[in-house]
């Protein structure tokens, strides 16, 4: 099962056809650390990250892991743990996931430069949720009550197709 996000503002998934945004500044093929831009390709994709304290676990066939106040993603090109799950660490630069917001409500990675990670080319790349539609940092995002279809469909094996 593939999704597929063919624009800037179109993600689709079978018969779906979902509204999301992407990157502030597009898509591209030579994703860089801070660049505003979401990597061009096809990826695997991680586990659910959920806020347990505000939803039920979703009805989905993927690995579920509820989020945690501590919990955070390395976006420090300087440290060996770079684009990956930390401990907070106010040492490390990083994306935390626990927040006032609820934009990372429901996150799932994107496995870009997760295998081989190369410092500077990119981390903390997620499908999450929106309210705004307004550009992100590199992840795509799109509305609650589409993301709680998006996860009833995906199986542990998809993956997303950035074109």
């Amino acid at each position: 099962m593939i999704i597929k996000v063919i624009n800037n503002n179109t993600l689709i998934l079978d018969d779906f056809k979902f509204k999301c945004c992407v990157g502030k500044h597009g898509i591209t093929k030579n994703k860089k650390e801070g660049d505003k831009k979401t990597p061009k390709g096809t990826f695997e994709l991680g586990d659910l990250f959920f806020r347990k304290d505000r939803y039920p676990s979703p009805n989905t066939k993927i690995k579920t892991i509820p989020i945690k106040k501590n919990m955070g993603w390395c976006d420090d090109i300087k440290n060996k743990k770079y684009n990956q799950l930390i401990k907070i660490n106010k040492d490390i630069k990083h994306e935390k996931l626990f927040r006032k917001g609820t934009n990372y409500d429901f996150l799932i990675p994107i496995n870009y430069n997760m295998k081989k990670v190369e410092k500077g080319k990119g981390s903390a790349i997620f499908i999450h949720t929106t309210e705004s539609y307004k550009g992100t940092l590199g992840c795509i995002a799109i509305q609650k009550k589409d993301m709680l279809i998006l996860l009833r469909l995906i199986k542990k094996n998809s993956k997303i197709k950035i074109i």
